[in-house]
């Protein structure tokens, strides 16, 4: 069980708090490209940590993340007029560029120098890959940009998605490195998925229900080694790598793509889930691709015109109980993503981590909350830079890999685990 102190401490984000300080430190995904197409598009609501802001691209195709109220009177700038190089408040007119400075007050006599001093909190925000990234920290301390591979891949090559999780952050992380519900909640999946199946991986998953885990440190967070029975002599390791504060990557199967989640906390009952699929060394095939699109592998079928999931909580996430008796889905609920989130939501928005029992198979979760409240706490206490600041730090991969029993998992597969351009993933 976890203490309840050390609870609050890793699930709340907002200002000021010191997980929410850790988060400040860090690129991260702020929205999809696709939000802000075009140069002059509306704008989009968005609230990270739990700060209300509002993203746009204006005229000359600046990106901007600003605090989603008008200094005036404090009516929302979403609804404001994206018009030639800045965000117009339609209530009284007064205009912002994407730093947040305040460029007209058109009932101020001396206009430009009344507004010169009027400024919004604003943040960077950078395209890369199909991702807007954002960092929320002190300006003096801006880490370079980062350098997932998936991001840096040619767009044929990648795709990625959100849906909104009605949990805390930590809950739907904790997720993210747990090989071991694979077997059960997800074995329909491994069997019909079109992303997932054909993969001979799959047989090792479903033929050992007891995978034993070990861990390993790595300079940005952990690698999470789960380990089941393959052929005599040899194990079928699955790696999992987490690169801190919650980006995590799923063990590839077969040619399939490798695909990987970031949890991006809204506020302390509610996470952005983005989950992205890429293939280092070859384009997207038109079937996979659209797959994706279609809410297959760790995607969503989302409600039109929004990232909330069509299977939700508010319908039960569609659950059907014969294909639950069947086996045809495992819990009763179709999809890998939806699978995830309705146990992870039914939870509650945060969970009571003081009345749990964890096993060993939740090595890599006990190693994971160490690694982060250390962390959180060295950056209160001595302002230490936590692991995964650094873009080194983010060249890795997963893998799907049989190894000799008498050999240790990170030692014979290093290579595996990190990124080599033109070479491709490693994957049973």
């Amino acid at each position: 069980m976890l203490r309840q102190d050390i609870n609050e401490l890793l699930t709340r984000t907002g200002p000021g708090t010191p997980m929410g300080e850790m988060f400040r430190q860090y690129w991260m995904p702020a929205c999809l490209a696709e939000e802000l197409a075009e140069d002059g598009c509306p704008p989009v609501r968005l609230k990270l940590l739990s700060e209300r802001l509002v993203a746009f691209r204006d005229s000359y195709g600046n990106y901007g993340l600003i605090d989603e109220f008008c200094a005036h009177r404090g009516a929302s700038l979403w609804f404001g007029r994206n018009e030639e190089g800045g965000l117009r408040c339609p209530y009284h007119g007064w205009k912002y560029d994407t730093t947040g400075q305040c460029v007209e007050v058109p009932s101020e006599a001396d206009n430009s120098s009344f507004a010169e001093n009027v400024k919004l909190t604003s943040y960077p925000l950078v395209k890369v890959g199909d991702v807007l990234w954002t960092y929320m920290g002190d300006p003096a301390e801006q880490p370079p940009l980062p350098e997932f591979e998936f991001a840096l891949t040619p767009p044929e090559h990648h795709y990625t998605s959100k849906r909104w999780q009605q949990s805390n952050w930590l809950q739907a992380f904790e997720g993210g490195i747990d090989s071991s519900h694979v077997t059960f909640l997800h074995s329909g999946g491994l069997k019909s998925d079109p992303l997932f199946k054909g993969a001979k991986g799959n047989q090792y998953n479903l033929n050992d229900t007891k995978p034993f885990f070990e861990v390993a440190d790595s300079e940005g967070g952990l690698f999470v080694g789960a380990r089941r029975n393959a052929e005599e002599g040899s194990y079928y390791w699955r790696i999992t790598p987490w690169v801190m504060p919650s980006f995590t990557m799923v063990p590839p199967r077969g040619d399939h793509p490798i695909h990987g989640h970031f949890w991006i906390p809204i506020d302390d009952e509610n996470c952005w889930a983005y989950s992205f699929d890429y293939h280092p060394v070859r384009p997207l095939t038109e079937a996979e691709r659209q797959a994706m699109v279609d809410g297959h592998g760790v995607h969503s079928k989302n409600i039109p015109g929004t990232y909330r999931p069509e299977a939700n909580m508010d319908n039960d996430y569609l659950m059907n109980r014969e294909k639950q008796r069947t086996g045809e889905w495992y819990s009763g609920v179709e999809g890998i993503a939806i699978q995830d989130s309705s146990l992870q939501e039914s939870m509650g928005p945060v969970v009571d981590r003081t009345k749990e029992r964890l096993v060993p198979a939740d090595s890599g979760i006990i190693k994971a909350r160490q690694k982060l409240y250390r962390a959180a706490t060295a950056l209160r206490d001595k302002g230490v830079t936590p692991p995964g600041v650094d873009p080194a730090h983010h060249h890795v991969r997963s893998a799907a890999v049989v190894l000799p029993q008498k050999e240790a998992f990170l030692d014979a597969a290093r290579d595996d685990v990190r990124v080599r351009p033109g070479f491709p993933i490693s994957s049973v």
